[in-house]
């Protein structure tokens, strides 16, 4: 992984981006830590002129974004639209709002809709991908909801954006599912995993956690991925301090120039 790669997932500054004037504040701060690239999600509204210039000002790339689920399967379009504005050709289905993942008809139907808006993106030189939580490793007719996600679309319209804190949080190996996903893995959540003293789990700064980096990137840089995004859903303290802590030690640890 080279540190032009690693890219900060804005879901995790989301309090920070409230307003056009926020956005720009804190893609500047963004910036000044070190990171290359960023993927939208958990913004206000802003024109995406208006974003674009200010992701240029501060030499950011827009390597990928988050749409409402709702958006990409109903109105794909309108998704090719506004990749096509940002100059940015990955997007990924965010959260299963609303899917009813209880039997293997419905779960099937879902895919349906996945692969038919992936393949309008396809047509337009995009590229969608599936985001996970844990819930995708409930099993349906003896397989995990997001094995039958992957089979049941086409690779060329449907590709996975691996969360590594939530594989790990539903049973799975993060390490397994970069190998599952070989040529389909376009880009990965990292996602570091921790234990509190009161025994519940929680998401942490990378290299504070429990997850095999080293292994999981190795595999993900082998399965073709090209873009490692930070995130932290919610942090202890400060988020910008949790990103730079992030991103400090990918840079010292995890980079290989």
């Amino acid at each position: 992984m080279k540190l032009n790669q690693v890219a900060l997932q804005l879901y995790t500054l989301r309090d920070f981006l409230k307003t056009p004037a926020d956005i720009a504040a804190t893609l500047k701060r963004v910036r000044a830590i070190g990171y290359p690239a960023v993927q939208l999600s958990g913004m206000g509204p802003i024109a995406e002129e208006e974003l674009v210039k200010i992701l240029a000002g501060e030499n950011l790339v827009c390597c990928a974004t988050h749409e409402p689920g709702e958006e990409i399967l109903n109105k794909p379009r309108q998704v090719v639209e506004r990749l096509g504005k940002l100059g940015c050709k990955i997007t990924a289905y965010p959260w299963p709002a609303g899917v009813d993942f209880s039997t293997l008809d419905s779960v099937k139907q879902f895919c349906r809709q996945l692969n038919a808006a992936g393949k309008v993106l396809h047509d337009a030189g995009q590229i969608l991908c599936y985001h996970n939580h844990h819930i995708e490793f409930r099993r349906v007719s003896g397989r995990t909801v997001l094995e039958i996600i992957f089979a049941e679309t086409d690779p060329r319209y449907l590709r996975g954006e691996p969360d590594t804190y939530w594989v790990q949080h539903g049973g799975g190996d993060p390490v397994d599912w970069c190998d599952r996903l070989k040529g389909r893995l376009p880009i990965i959540h990292l996602k570091d995993y921790t234990v509190l003293p009161d025994n519940k789990v929680t998401y942490s700064e990378i290299g504070n956690g429990n997850l095999n980096f080293k292994r999981i990137i190795a595999a993900a840089e082998a399965a073709g991925c090209q873009w490692f995004c930070v995130e932290q859903d919610t942090c202890p303290g400060d988020p910008f301090e949790s990103v730079k802590q992030s991103f400090d030690y990918i840079r010292k640890h995890l980079c290989s120039g």
